[in-house]
Formats: structure tokens, C-alpha cells, sequence
């Protein structure tokens, strides 16, 4: 592995284009090691692993903590490309995994920490809980790690935290306890591979309807939607509306199926118009013409699937996309999951699934249709001739 890896989201590097060197060093990767360590909300920890053995039968699960989780590699095994991480839906982040250090203090844990990861050109350092009981300060540690790198080095790392440049070689430390870091590193190769643990970095913002606001946020930016202007979107189980306001900012045409009212302000935007039924209520021909369907709705995912068919095989050019929460009773329900993607698929849709670090117990769907590309039109004969 002499290069850093490819890239495959909207506007990032394709998996053939040479890597740029962030720091302007020369891009000498780490090695691969033998471990992949892979964290997640705690209590998904089981679903992860049945992920991983669908997926991924060849890694050897190792060490299991809440929230964390190890993987034995196979000798001669290559690294998980951006594709193959994708299959682990409830995987927060997946580094390479150098191990762990331990000490009574910050700077014999900074010590080991170099010793372990070794003296590479790190574009940034991302430092993060564990999950969030467990004691630590990522701010101190990172300026404290930062502080321990050889002086020609030190001034290349961004000294105060913020968004991840595409394509760097990140330097990764997960705080266990004030005695107890995990190691690794990895390549900034997806939007969430830009944010420490892959935990969406922004909190909601004052003003907003509900937290839906900020879980479409994170699925905009984790999945690099483009939503365009002018485009027609529908929510099924709006209310209170905080994923149609984000919608709304985005400049679309909201449509909001919900019997409760949304939240004063939505409601009086004037993009934006309510159906006060249930969305099994609503006839099909009037589902027909929206470019997006959104559905956040606390029922069981099969009823959810099932309000979201009705939209998508309503007369007319069926949606182009479709952003699913589906909320998972218990943990168990997430061997569900192949059964549920296939029915996106069956309505000739391409899946990619996540569990967002704003959400709970469930799963966020994001389904488009191939893009149709039409051929030119044939040249004719002008006529007389």
C-alpha cells in the first residue's frame, strides 16, 4: 500500500487520481498492521459484528468494548476500501489499529503514543471519547500529542481542531479512560472519515423545529447529497417539521403528510405546504411528482417501507431519491436489515445505509435511481431533400 487512498464521493479524489500530499511531505503511508479497530454507539456493538461477518467473514473479531470493537486482519490481507467500510453500517470510523498505550499521566501516554504510531507526516489529529461516560479531555490530549511531534512536524498540524482536509493521513487517538488510549491511523477518504470517531462535529442550532434538523444534516453531508434547488420534496410523518425546515433551506418545494401541525414557523414558509393525514390516507395521484421522499416516522421500518412504496409507485417519473430513518425496536431487528435494502433495490433503487452519530437505535437509508442518460437526437434529412 505506497499510496493513500482513493476517494469516492462528489468532488473527492477518484480511486485512480494520485493522492495530493496536505502537508507537502512525501506521502509514506503507515503500515497496514494486523488489527482494525471500529467503533459505534454503544449497544450496537453485536449488529456490527453480524455486519462484519456478512461482509467481511475473513476478519477475526479480537477485542470487544462498548462502543469499540477489534478485527484481526488475515496476513497478506489489503486494507478496506471506502466501499468495503460502507457494508459495516453501524461502524462509526474504521482505522488501522497500532494499539494500545497506557500510563498514570499525560505526557508517559504521549511518549508511548509516538513510539507506537511512529514518526510519520500526520495532516491531522483526531482525538475522541471512546463513548461519552468515559473520562478524558480530547481538546488537552490533542494539544498535547501535537506538542510531542518532532518540531519540523509540529507546525504542520492544524493547532486548533476543525474540519479535516480530504485526503489527509490522519493520526487517530480514542480516549479510554484517563490511563488508556487506543492507537491508529487512517485516510480522510470519506466526509465522515474528516471528523474525529466520524462523529458529526455540529450540535443543533437554536431555533430549529426538532432534532430531525440536524439528522438530515448529518445524512446530507455523510452521504454528499446535492439537493437542487427548486426540487420537489416530500416527508412522510412530518411534525414537528425539523427535517422539512432543513429541506426548506435548501430552497426545495416542501410537502409535509402529518395530522399534527408542524411548527409555527415551517408552516408559514412559503415554500412549504401541510397535508394534515396520515400518509396511507393520501390518494396516489396526488404522491406523484416529487423528486425526494423523506420519511422519519416511529414505526416499525416495515410500515415505514411500506408508506414510502406508495410514493414511489405512484403514476409518473418516480422520485429520484429517498432519505429513510428506520427505527429499530431492538437491536435484534437489525438482521432485518438485508430484507429492507432489498426492497429499494426491488423498486430500482442503489442503497447505502449508515447509522448516524446524531441518531439512535436506528438506521438511515439513502436510496437514488441511476442517472438516465439519453442519447443525442438523431440528425434528419431537411425536408425536400
Amino acid at each position: 500500500m505506497g499510496a493513500r487512498a482513493g476517494l469516492i464521493f462528489c468532488g473527492w479524489l477518484s480511486p485512480h487520481e494520485k493522492p495530493s500530499t496536505i502537508s507537502g511531505m512525501a506521502a509514506i503511508l503507515p503500515p497496514v498492521g494486523d488489527f482494525l479497530l471500529a467503533t459505534c454507539q454503544g449497544g450496537a456493538e453485536t449488529a456490527l459484528v453480524s455486519c462484519q461477518q456478512a461482509m467481511h467473514p475473513e476478519l477475526a473479531r479480537a477485542v470487544w468494548r462498548r462502543g469499540v470493537l477489534t478485527f484481526r486482519v488475515p496476513a497478506g490481507g489489503a486494507a478496506l476500501s471506502p466501499n468495503d467500510r460502507d457494508g459495516l453500517v453501524f461502524a462509526r470510523t474504521v482505522i488501522h489499529s497500532c494499539g494500545q498505550v497506557t500510563g498514570s499521566d499525560v505526557a508517559h501516554l504521549v511518549r508511548s503514543l509516538h513510539d507506537l504510531a511512529g514518526a510519520y507526516a500526520w495532516d491531522d489529529i483526531h482525538v475522541w471519547l471512546r463513548e461519552p461516560r468515559v473520562e478524558g479531555d480530547p481538546v488537552a490530549v490533542r494539544g498535547a500529542i501535537i506538542a510531542g511531534l518532532d518540531p519540523d512536524r509540529r507546525g504542520l498540524v492544524p493547532a486548533v481542531a476543525a474540519p479535516t482536509q480530504p485526503g489527509a493521513l490522519v493520526l487517530d487517538c480514542a480516549i479510554d479512560g484517563p490511563d488508556r488510549w487506543w492507537i491508529g491511523w487512517h485516510v480522510a477518504d470519506t466526509p465522515s472519515g474528516t471528523w474525529p470517531g466520524g462523529i458529526y462535529p455540529h450540535s443543533l442550532p437554536a431555533g430549529k423545529a426538532s432534532r430531525a434538523w440536524l439528522k438530515l444534516d448529518e445524512a446530507l453531508a455523510t452521504f454528499a447529497l446535492a439537493l437542487e434547488p427548486g426540487k420537489r420534496a416530500v416527508e412522510l410523518g412530518a411534525a414537528p417539521g425539523g427535517a422539512c425546515q432543513r429541506l426548506l433551506e435548501a430552497d426545495l418545494l416542501v410537502t409535509g403528510i402529518d395530522p399534527a401541525l408542524v411548527d409555527d414557523e415551517v408552516a408559514r414558509h412559503p415554500h412549504f405546504t401541510q397535508w394534515r393525514m396520515r400518509a396511507r390516507d393520501v390518494k396516489l395521484r396526488q404522491l406523484r411528482g416529487f423528486d425526494w421522499v423523506v420519511a422519519d416516522m416511529n414505526i416499525d421500518p416495515k410500515s415505514t417501507l411500506d408508506a414510502i412504496e406508495r410514493v414511489v409507485s405512484a403514476p409518473g417519473t418516480p422520485p429520484r431519491g429517498i432519505i429513510a430513518t428506520l427505527k429499530l425496536p431492538t437491536w435484534s431487528r437489525a438482521a432485518e436489515l438485508p430484507e429492507w435494502l432489498a426492497r429499494f433495490s426491488g423498486w430500482g433503487y442503489t442503497t447505502r445505509a449508515r447509522q448516524l452519530s446524531t441518531g439512535g437505535r436506528e438506521i438511515c437509508v439513502v436510496a437514488e435511481r441511476p442517472a438516465v442518460r439519453r442519447p443525442p437526437p438523431r440528425a434528419t434529412r431537411p425536408p425536400g431533400r
